[in-house]
């Protein structure tokens, strides 16, 4: 039995239609905590054992066990540097290790990235006329930093033929403002390797 142009036509239709619903994408939500292997780019797990890594360092190492036992530390937290070739949001790996020290409740920050618009709030409760002098908060009156907390993060890529290897290196130190000295120091590494199959995949 031949098929008419018409029913050839339909056939074709119908088989389009279930190859693009066979195709189409499913989003689902998954564990943020689950290891991440998509590729060899420093990713979520990364950030994660990195902020983990630091923070616990800084909270056993024994001279900020001492610093922190009666007082609450006043920081700020100068943005990750990104010393690798990768694009990489270093503002998130900051954000994560400021919230995680902040919520020990052993320290107290100062958000520098807001120091402007702090001024402007400040300009404008003291200097516009249209705020209450005796509810205007004052100028000179904030509390400034004592120690300050930064760090570089700094990769390695190697290829040999089908093999990549990316080392990831985060160094990080705590800065007494007044005196200069280091109080506190650590890095962590990490190493990922991607091997082609013969099929390229």
């Amino acid at each position: 039995m031949e098929l008419t142009m018409k029913q050839f036509k339909l056939i074709f239709v119908l088989a389009a239609v279930i190859g693009l619903a066979a195709c189409q994408s499913k989003v689902e939500y998954g564990d943020a905590t689950e290891v991440e292997t998509v590729n060899e780019n420093f990713g979520s797990t990364d950030l994660q054992a990195i902020a983990a890594k630091m923070v616990d360092s800084m909270m056993t190492f024994p001279p900020i066990v001492a610093m922190t036992a009666n007082n609450r530390p006043i920081l700020f937290v100068d943005s990750i540097k990104n010393k690798t070739s990768e694009h990489i949001d270093t503002e998130s790996v900051t954000d994560t290790i400021s919230n995680k020290l902040l919520r020990s409740g052993k320290f107290r920050f100062i958000d520098m990235t807001k120091v402007d618009a702090v001024r402007k709030q400040l300009d404008y409760q003291n200097n516009t006329g249209m705020v209450d002098p005796s509810t205007a908060i004052k100028f000179g009156r904030q509390i400034g930093a004592q120690y300050m907390l930064y760090g570089n993060l700094s990769s390695i890529v190697k290829q040999d033929g089908s093999t990549k290897d990316v080392y990831y290196k985060m160094t990080m130190r705590l800065m007494d403002l007044e005196t200069g000295l280091i109080e506190w120091s650590d890095e962590k590494e990490i190493r990922k390797t991607k091997s082609k199959s013969f099929l390229g995949l």
